[in-house]
Parts: C-alpha cells; sequence; structure tokens
C-alpha cells in the first residue's frame, strides 16, 4: 500500500504534510502515511489527464471494455486485504464489504460489456436527399462523444462501490473520459489500494498513463482546485447538501461552467396505506426497523420518514415498530463527524416540542467510539407542516413517523416535501386506485417510487434510477447507479456531409460495430 498521490499511474513525492487514516471505533490512527497533495499535483494530473485525453477518447470499445475487465480483476485479486483495510477504516462489518467489493466490480463489468455492445452511443443517421424540393436535404448523423477529464469525489459510506473505482469512475471511463479522483479522507488506504489496482490495469493494457491520477486532502483545498482548473470537464459528488451545493457553486463561477453531478441528500419518504396496515402492521414494522437501521442507517435510501393516517392499526405497527427498534444495537458510524453530527440532530428532535420518542434503542457499546442508537420519532402532519426542520435529513438509523389526520392532510405532508431519491408506498393492491393523486404528488418529487419493498437496496442494472429532483440530486436526468450513468459524461455531436472514410466507425454505412442505430428513424442493425 502506497500512500503518495497518484499523477498519471504513476507515484509523486510531495513536500506537504502526512494523514492518517483514523478507526472510528477506536478514534486511534491506523497505520500508514499519506500525503496531502498541492495544487501543482492538481495542475500536473489535469494537463496528463487532457493530453491523454486526445488518445483515450478515440480508443477502440473493445480496448476499454477490456481495460475496465482489467480493473474488475486486479481488485478481485487484493479482496482479502481491501476488505480488511476497509473495515479498520469505516467500522463496517466484514460481510457489507465483501458484498460492496462484489458490487464494485461487479458494476465496472457492467460497463466493460456495454462497451462491447456498443448501442449506448445512440448513432442517429438521416441520410441525404439531394433531389428533395425546394432545398436538399443533407446526410447528418450523430452519436455520443466523451466531453474531457472528470474529477471524481469518493463518498464516505461506501468506500469501494461510491470511491476510487466505483461507479462514478467506471461510468467516466467507459464514456471515454480520464479520470481524476480525490481520495475520501474517511478511508485513505482502502483508496490506496484500489488506486494501486488501477495502475497495474492501465500498465497491463498499455494505456495512456494520463487516464488516471488520484489525490489526497484532509480539507476542502484540493477539491477546491480540482473543480477550479479550466482542463476540468465535469464533477462528481455523493454526500451532504452543503457539500454539493459547495461545489456546484464553484463550478457556476469559473469562467466556463461546467456541471456537477451531485447527490445530496434525501429522506426518502414511505407512505404506509390503512389496508397493507390493518393486514400485516407487525411484518411492516419489522421490516421498515430493517431497513431503517441497515448499516447503522448510513444510505442515502434510508427511510427517513414514514407518512400515515390515524387508525387502530396504526397503533400496533407503532407498538411493534418501537420494540424493535429497542433491540437493535448501537453501531460504529462512519467518522467521527457523521456521529457528532447524528448525535446533535436527534437530540434536538428528541428536545423539541412537537415531536416525541417513539422507539430507541437500548442497547449501546460503550467501549466502542462514534456509537449511535437507533432511534424513531413520531409528529402530527400539522406540525411537520409548521416546521420545516422536521423534513431535513438526519444521515443515521433514525426516522420520524408524521400521522395525519385524514387523506387530505396527508396530501398536504407530500405536497410539502422537496425532491427525493425514492418514494414507497405499503399498500393491498386493491386500494391503490383510491390513491391516484397521491400517487401523482409522489412521481412528481423522486427519482424511483417502490411499491411494497424497501428503499434500501439498490439494484445495478440499466433500468435503475438513483437520482431525483433538487435536492436528491443536482439534476434528475441523470442517475448515478447503473449503466445509463454514462451519459453524465458525454455530448452529442452531429456530422453533416462526410465522407465515409472520415466518419466515426459508429456512424458509416455498413455498421461495422454491429450496434442498433436509428437509421431514417428506423431502430436497426441493418448494413444501412
Amino acid at each position: 500500500m502506497n500512500g503518495k498521490n497518484i499523477i498519471a499511474s504513476a507515484y509523486a513525492d510531495t513536500s506537504e504534510k502526512t494523514l492518517s487514516a483514523i478507526n472510528p471505533s477506536t478514534g486511534l490512527a491506523i497505520e500508514g502515511n499519506f500525503f496531502k497533495a498541492n495544487e501543482a499535483l492538481v495542475n500536473k494530473a489535469l494537463i496528463a489527464a487532457t493530453e491523454a485525453f486526445q488518445t483515450y477518447r478515440n480508443l477502440h470499445k473493445d480496448l476499454k471494455a477490456a481495460f475496465l475487465n482489467a480493473i474488475a480483476d486486479e481488485i478481485t485479486a487484493i479482496t482479502d486485504e481491501l476488505v480488511s483495510r476497509a473495515v479498520l477504516e469505516s467500522g463496517l462489518p466484514v460481510a457489507r464489504l465483501q458484498g460492496e467489493v462484489g458490487r464494485t466490480t461487479g458494476q465496472i463489468r457492467l460497463f466493460a460489456n456495454l462497451l462491447a455492445e456498443g448501442s449506448w452511443v445512440n448513432a442517429i443517421i438521416d441520410t441525404a436527399q439531394p433531389d428533395r424540393m425546394p432545398l436538399p436535404k443533407p446526410d447528418i448523423r450523430r452519436m455520443m462523444v466523451p466531453i474531457g477529464p472528470v474529477v471524481v469525489f469518493g463518498a464516505s459510506n461506501f468506500p469501494l462501490a461510491f470511491s476510487v473505482a466505483g461507479g462514478d469512475t467506471a461510468s467516466a471511463l467507459a464514456s471515454g473520459c480520464p479520470v481524476i479522483v480525490k481520495a475520501h479522507p474517511a478511508h485513505y488506504g482502502t483508496s490506496a489500494l484500489v488506486g494501486g489496482a488501477i495502475i497495474r490495469a492501465i500498465e497491463k493494457s498499455g494505456l495512456p498513463a494520463g487516464i488516471f491520477s488520484m489525490l489526497y486532502d484532509d480539507g476542502y483545498s484540493i477539491g477546491t482546485a480540482l473543480v477550479k482548473h479550466p482542463l476540468t470537464k465535469a464533477v462528481t459528488f455523493t454526500g451532504s447538501l452543503k457539500g454539493g451545493k459547495a461545489l456546484m457553486k464553484i463550478a457556476e463561477d469559473r469562467a466556463v461552467p461546467i456541471p456537477v453531478f451531485a447527490e445530496m441528500g434525501s429522506i426518502n419518504p414511505v407512505i404506509l396505506l390503512p389496508k397493507a396496515l390493518e393486514n400485516q402492521p407487525e411484518e411492516l414494522a419489522k421490516k421498515y426497523a430493517a431497513s431503517i437501521t441497515l448499516g447503522a442507517g448510513q444510505f442515502c435510501t434510508n427511510p427517513g420518514l414514514m407518512l400515515a393516517i390515524e387508525s387502530p392499526a396504526l397503533g400496533k405497527f407503532k407498538e411493534a415498530l418501537a420494540a424493535t427498534i429497542s433491540l437493535i444495537p448501537s453501531a460504529t458510524m462512519l467518522t467521527e463527524g457523521i456521529a457528532y453530527n447524528y448525535n446533535s440532530l436527534t437530540a434536538n428532535i428528541i428536545n423539541s416540542k412537537e415531536a416525541t420518542v417513539l422507539g430507541i434503542s437500548n442497547l449501546k457499546d460503550k467501549n466502542l467510539e462514534n456509537q449511535s442508537q437507533a432511534m424513531v420519532c413520531e409528529i402530527s402532519a400539522s406540525a411537520f407542516i409548521e416546521n420545516p426542520v422536521f423534513s431535513e435529513e438526519i444521515f443515521g438509523p433514525y426516522s420520524l413517523l408524521v400521522i395525519a389526520k385524514d387523506l387530505d392532510e396527508l396530501e398536504t405532508v407530500i405536497g410539502n416535501l422537496k425532491g427525493q431519491l425514492t418514494t414507497t408506498i405499503m399498500a393491498e393492491t386493491d386500494e391503490l386506485k383510491n390513491y391516484q393523486s397521491l400517487i401523482d404528488r409522489l412521481t412528481d418529487i423522486t427519482g424511483r417510487i417502490i411499491l411494497n419493498g424497501v428503499p434500501t437496496g439498490v439494484e445495478v442494472c440499466a433500468a435503475m434510477q438513483h437520482g431525483g429532483p433538487f435536492p436528491a440530486s443536482s439534476d434528475s436526468r441523470f442517475t448515478s447507479v447503473g449503466s445509463t450513468a454514462i451519459y453524465r459524461f458525454v455530448r452529442p455531436l452531429a456530422y453533416q456531409d462526410w465522407q465515409q472514410e472520415l466518419l466515426p466507425d459508429a456512424l458509416r454505412d455498413g455498421n461495422p460495430l454491429n450496434i442498433f442505430r436509428t437509421v431514417n428513424q428506423k431502430l436497426t442493425k441493418a448494413d444501412e
């Protein structure tokens, strides 16, 4: 494990201070020194990325696919070492991190398969009509092309799947864009190990070294410099609303603004309809207690809000939920800062006049640092509507049950909610027809609407939408999970009246790549 910054797939020396990773369960430093980057390295990384882009952007799809598979192979080869280090740096259990290794390599291979098939470039061809009257029609052919160097900010809650070789990096590299990663300070060592795996994959694949760099920092200076740099073409970020908005502001203030694809905040409301509560109150309580506390609640899709209409069945649900929550042991949170914020924000809820504690974990391990106690509170719909603080995200194993007097009040609550990554409806099928207005309100504020499930657990596939209206994400037209995440890093380019031998393969007559294309408004693989 090399703690030096990586510039153009090589380790770089700096004279800046050394940094240490912290074990959140003990509060103690973990073995290994990592070196703070400086702006000179930022500049070198982006110059190298820009130079490499000129070659990498035109690389044959099969070579890029093989490269991505090589990254997955290199990560798989160090699974045991990687998991051991990630456990120390995150406080997450071994089984969770083993699963995350699989998710990380799986999504890398997903993009490799997308490249190998090739149709993702959305090739569109409108052939010429020279005899058209009153004016001839030119030959116009369009496809998606990469935009250039992408800056990726690692996330705290997924040290692998949303980090150095996570979905942002994989989709950017798949699109043909070089990547500069700002390693998250919560897991320096994990980042170093994955960075080394990517270097080895680049060397074995014989690709331009400048397509990957990685920088360490313990503050905001390097991240700010990366976003401000004129050679940066796009930014990805998963984290707080405050952090995401700060990066967006920096990007907007540049001489040439660039997109920041930020996932920032969501409370993922769950609607508990009356018949579902009547038929399975205890089952629903156990299901949602497990979802609320999964991974110490440190998921962007954690169900932080539950909405229901007052009824006897709701009382049974509340009793079962409180009893289940009380038996869930405390868990180590990812960082001291996250634990501090969680405990402070939940204390504010407890001390408020409007909300009351419905259930709280009584099993706290006093021998470990940065522990979170699971908690569910309840509040009336009227009080929730009057005070917007109750609709803010609390990152951790917490959820708020909002109780409405009737359907009208329930819809008013939903009408006051901001954009969300997910919304969920727990219902019996035959009652859904009575709630079409409510369903319509939910679809207006969400990226993914779930029926009779839990929002935690995000399938990595082509149909997944992991993004939603602001503030859930900065641009709800895109996703950060699944194969369509690649479209964040490309733009359409049309070629008019170009000779065949000068066109990209995706647009040439004869369809040499054998991909699906839209030719004269017909989707086809034919050799047209």
